[in-house]
């Protein structure tokens, strides 16, 4: 179903705010600001300091990942009176590792128009910094809190050709280096620190250069690393030697036939009648 976002119905626009320098905010999202009804936002104190800033002076609903999905129908009942509403996170882009899918998905859903705002977001500055292939990238945000959880992730994404990007948090840090080492390899990386603002910083290198210069980083953190350049990463395995090979990293059998038949384009079924009639 197509949408035309500028018919003046009422409107959720999506509202990228400063990740640092507020220079960065635009015109527009100023503009767009001042206008709406009201801002959900997912922290009203740090929205409010914005606003202040600008001169803006809106209502703002506090809504983030725990309840976001219960602010729905207040949504709703500023869309039914015809009026536009604003969507913020602290700072950044909403949807982008920030609260927003929630309330833009409930709107597409009923029919309302959702608009995104160009604008400020971290991880296209660490793309174009890094010094690493910039094309194709892939996005994938922050890991798992857990620490099998996480490696499981980064195991699943070491094949991957694409140049990576990655947030982390100042205490994970250097445990997330140590692990994406472990598991990708002394590959070549750019670490960008409080990026816009005063303190900015790059890092640039592989992990092992890296890791010995941000041991006492502070800030936010985007880590951008260089995808997988081994042609041969698996076809000199047998179908059996590639299934043990993520076995012996924890996966269960149905997940490395899963693995394998996605690595080599072939059936599931074929990974598995080959894996168990090898095995007896």
């Amino acid at each position: 179903m197509s949408q035309k976002s500028y018919d003046n119905s009422p409107t959720v626009y999506l509202i990228p705010t400063p990740i640092g320098n507020m220079d960065d905010m635009t015109f527009r999202a100023v503009k767009i600001l001042q206008e709406v009804e009201v801002i959900f936002s997912e922290d009203t104190r740090v929205t409010n300091l914005l606003l202040k800033h600008f001169d803006i002076h809106k209502k703002c609903i506090s809504s983030h990942k725990f309840n976001e999905e219960k602010n729905h129908e207040k949504l709703l009942s500023y869309l039914e009176k015809g009026f536009h509403v604003g969507v913020v996170s602290d700072r950044g882009t909403p949807v982008i590792s920030d609260p927003g899918y929630e309330l833009a998905k409930y709107a597409i859903d009923k029919g309302y128009n959702v608009v995104g705002l160009p604008g400020a977001t971290a991880l296209i500055p660490a793309l174009i910094m890094s010094g690493i292939s910039p094309q194709p990238f892939l996005f994938y945000g922050f890991l798992n809190n857990k620490d099998g959880k996480r490696k499981k992730e980064l195991e699943s994404l070491k094949e991957e050709k694409a140049t990576l990007i990655f947030y982390e948090a100042p205490h994970r840090l250097e445990k997330t280096l140590l692990l994406m080492k472990e598991v990708l390899g002394n590959r070549k990386i750019s670490i960008s620190r409080e990026i816009s603002k005063k303190f900015e910083e790059v890092y640039r290198g592989t992990f092992e250069e890296v890791l010995k210069e941000v041991k006492d980083a502070k800030g936010e953190f985007v880590i951008v690393v260089s995808g997988n350049t081994d042609e041969s990463s698996f076809e000199h395995l047998s179908i059996i030697e590639h299934v043990n090979s993520y076995l012996k990293e924890g996966y269960t059998k149905k997940e490395a036939y899963k693995k394998v038949a996605s690595d080599r384009g072939i059936s599931k079924n074929e990974v598995y009648q080959t894996y168990e009639r090898g095995i007896l």
